[in-house]
């Protein structure tokens, strides 16, 4: 493999795993949340059943988009349900925070321990697709490589997407905390992070229009280095701004 392609594929492989760390602490974070009101005991089975069914959707998704990858209108879905989960969560994020916290509060006090894994495991399918879209979105536009083809997929791209996805679930597992602390000293990254998510929906919906079968745009410019270049400037400029615009808790404290 020319050093060129191993360079692109290292470079989206180190946004993934970035990217991976913080959806990965904010998933973790929202399991917690999801399981704090019971007991002890319950609440280690119903995280390990968690992490579990994390395991299984996230490379069932990831088998079952890579045979649809090529289909235009697969694209299309994918790119406008990262842009509405991206939209979505930074608006209840700015905008309805506390009421979602009162609701979360009363849903808790109702559930018991199936209800609770059973509402842990249909968060975990929201995961797995969110995360598996947004790292399909990031590998399409690498260059093909001589490894044999899963699905319809380049065998390279598959197994950056597959790494992404493991590194994803290490991260939920072992490191969490520490992407939750630092979700919690910069808030602004979780913003950050899903904003992304929707600049990564922008470039699946400017590949879907690229698509020779739309034709909107024109194929070679989706796939062009101009465009992948302005695509990581922003997406860059993006991850800037979510760390320097967001106040340094601890430090303020001191």
């Amino acid at each position: 493999m020319e050093l060129s392609i191993l360079f692109e594929y290292g470079w989206v492989l180190l946004l993934l795993v970035a990217l991976e760390g913080l959806l990965a602490a904010d998933n973790a974070l929202v399991l917690a949340i999801m399981v704090k009101h019971l007991p002890e005991e319950e609440r280690k089975r119903a995280l390990f059943y968690g992490l579990a069914g994390a395991f299984v959707f996230r490379f069932a998704s990831l088998f079952i988009i890579s045979f649809l990858v090529d289909v235009w209108q697969i694209q299309a879905i994918g790119a406008l349900y990262l842009l509405f989960i991206a939209i979505n969560h930074i608006a209840r994020k700015l905008f309805f925070k506390k009421k979602e916290e009162n609701i979360e509060e009363k849903e808790k006090k109702k559930s018991g321990f199936w209800a609770t894994v059973l509402k842990v495991e249909l968060a975990d399918i929201a995961f797995a697709i969110d995360s598996i879209l947004a790292a399909v979105a990031l590998a399409m536009t690498l260059p093909n490589t001589t490894l044999p083809s899963i699905g319809g997929l380049d065998g390279g791209k598959f197994l950056v997407i597959f790494m992404g996805g493991l590194i994803g679930l290490i991260i939920m597992r072992f490191a969490a905390n520490l992407f939750v602390k630092l979700l919690n000293s910069r808030p602004g990254l979780e913003i950050a992070a899903f904003a992304i998510v929707g600049w990564v929906g922008v470039k699946l919906a400017v590949l879907t229009l690229g698509h020779p079968d739309v034709g909107v745009l024109s194929y070679d410019f989706a796939h062009s280095t101009e465009w992948k270049l302005f695509f990581y400037t922003i997406l860059i400029g993006i991850a800037a701004t979510g760390w320097f615009m967001s106040k340094d808790k601890n430090q303020k404290k001191s």
